[in-house]
């Protein structure tokens, strides 16, 4: 038996502001330590995209791109395939819920 671990979140802020801010790839230098450098093709996330960013770490900057793999705005959830530095890949999955109309929980896995 396997053991997955899925990072959550609760995000005070209304679910369609989350989302927004997180298919806006410009935006996620507002709340994560990364800055995209550029998205092909350019706008908000839509399957076959690839992007790239700048982030930081130890005491670096190292480049890593996601490429879009599923976009679902009426579930609000995202597929991604991430190259990071040193050969690592992941499959990461975000998905975001309402709780009330003010608050929303976001899985990032």
């Amino acid at each position: 038996m396997g053991l997955t671990v899925c990072p959550a979140a609760v995000v005070a802020a209304p679910l369609e502001l989350v989302w927004e801010n997180l298919v806006q790839w410009e935006r996620w230098s507002e709340w994560a330590d990364v800055q995209a450098e550029r998205s092909e093709p350019e706008g908000s996330a839509t399957i076959g995209q690839t992007i790239t960013f700048t982030g930081k770490a130890f005491g670096r900057s190292f480049p890593f791109i996601f490429k879009v793999e599923a976009v679902n705005p009426e579930s609000y959830q995202l597929g991604l395939y991430a190259f990071s530095p040193l050969g690592l890949q992941m499959k990461p999955h975000v998905a975001c819920y309402p709780i009330d109309a003010t608050t929303c929980r976001v899985h990032y896995g």
